[in-house]
């Protein structure tokens, strides 16, 4: 962290004052401000139209549009794998993008500041004869109550991802706090509310692991921001520290590129940029892939460079991500949404009815894992006579239903029929093309084959 004493050494330097150039074509503080509104939306919209979900009452995952249930752990594991490879090799891939453009913690911290300077700058403007004690109160007074009302909804939001969505708000509109729901929802808002107020940006510098994560991830063609400047009389900096003002790290980018506390926001780099160009000199902060800078009046880099395909690594990293989305793609593709399991009830291997009929026990699960209701239809095939006591058949299903049922099979022995009979039996939902098919054995007694003969 840059100290006053640390900017006071710094040799200052005469400029020569040229015409002023014009603004900078990117303008990165508004680039971020846009990404980190589109960020909000999303993690707001998430929850609330099943996107990401997890529903623990239910022990449902919701992603991409798709119910997962828990026995379907092996997609769920791929899926949250595929989010944790993706934030890893944006890290590999850009450096600390995640931090500055799109990580909640960050997002949330600056709105903070923001607001706390707006509740201020507003105080001072509508009650400019109060005194400057009764100001700051009413403007702290002002920030809280904000910042209220954004923990509960933050928290809500939040608490939507493993609760469903509208009996949260039931819960809240009771102000539940007695079940698990509501002392999460309570505990969630305090925490947000607290991190609002003290914590900030201190979580990035001293709880979070990622950021300590980013120097093993680092390579000679990671992206960073660096300070680039003559040595000595050659140097071009007029010393307004405003890049320093400007960091909500308060560090000097100038000291490294390699600073844990930095984030390679490039809010230093619309400071430099805004300060030089109006005395004819471009900023002095740039973003570069590694420390090395582009050669001067050096021609425009390739598309593919300027994404960051910068050697073969970063390539591989982009194959493989390319591949697992692939591979998540196809295993949610194959997934079927009607989910149907059979198995004989071997407890007691048959019974003969008053009529001769010969009676097997079957035991069945259906679970409708869709958003529409359908039904299953069963049939049995190489086996004659046979009829299925399950009804109704079809069997009628409601969204997120699950039925676990045993029921008979019932036929009459034929001349000739076998002690063990394999026959299929078949599961049709209606809203799938193909049925399930399940191969089963029908045992029939032992003396009714003997008395055939």
């Amino acid at each position: 962290m840059a100290t006053p004493s640390d900017l006071s050494s710094r040799p200052r330097q005469r400029l020569v004052r040229l015409p002023a150039l014009p603004p900078a074509e990117t303008n990165y503080h508004r680039i971020r401000k846009r990404i980190h509104l589109i960020c909000v939306l999303i993690f707001v919209a998430l929850p609330f139209f099943n996107l990401m979900r997890f529903d623990i009452p239910k022990q449902r995952f919701f992603f991409a549009g798709f119910e997962l249930w828990i026995n379907e752990f092996g997609i769920i594991f791929f899926s949250l794998m595929f989010l944790m490879f993706l934030i890893a090799a944006s890290a590999i891939m850009h450096g600390r993008v995640y931090c500055s453009y799109a990580c909640p913690q960050m997002i949330f911290s600056e709105w903070s500041l923001a607001v706390e300077r707006w509740t201020a700058r507003l105080v001072t403007r509508k009650v400019p004869a109060w005194p400057a004690a009764r100001r700051q109160t009413a403007a702290r007074l002002l920030f809280l109550g904000i910042l209220g009302v954004a923990s509960v909804f933050l928290a809500f939001v939040f608490t939507a991802y493993f609760v469903e969505p509208r009996d949260l708000l039931g819960r809240l509109l009771r102000l539940d706090v007695l079940t698990a729901g509501g002392i999460t929802g309570a505990v969630v808002t305090l925490l947000t509310f607290l991190d609002f107020t003290v914590l900030r940006q201190r979580f990035c510098t001293t709880i979070c692991p990622y950021g300590y994560l980013q120097g093993m991830l680092q390579d000679r063609h990671t992206l960073l921001v660096t300070y680039q400047d003559g040595k000595q009389d050659e140097r071009v900096c007029i010393e307004c520290t405003k890049c320093v003002r400007v960091c909500h790290m308060d560090i000097d980018i100038r000291d490294s590129p390699f600073q844990i506390e930095c984030v390679h926001c490039g809010e230093c780099i619309d400071a430099c940029e805004d300060v030089l160009r109006r005395v004819g000199r471009p900023g002095l902060i740039h973003y570069t892939w590694g420390e090395t800078p582009p050669a001067a009046g050096a021609a425009r880099e390739p598309w593919y460079l300027r994404l960051g395909f910068r050697d073969s690594k970063r390539v591989m990293i982009a194959v493989i991500l390319l591949f697992y989305l692939v591979g998540l793609g196809v295993a949610l593709s194959m997934r079927r949404p009607v989910l149907v399991r059979v198995a004989p009830d071997r407890t007691v291997l048959y019974t003969v009815e008053e009529d001769g009929r010969v009676v097997n026990r079957i035991r069945m699960t259906l679970a409708n894992r869709s958003a529409e209701p359908v039904t299953v239809t069963l049939w049995v095939e190489n086996l004659p006579g046979a009829e299925i006591a399950f009804q109704p058949n079809p069997a009628p299903l409601a969204p997120g239903q699950e039925i676990s049922e045993t029921f008979d099979l019932r036929v009459p022995p034929w001349p000739g029929a076998p002690d063990v009979n394999r026959f299929r039996l078949l599961a049709q939902p209606s809203n799938e093309k193909t049925p399930d098919v399940f191969d089963l054995t029908f045992i029939l007694p032992v003396e009714k084959k003997g008395q055939s003969q």
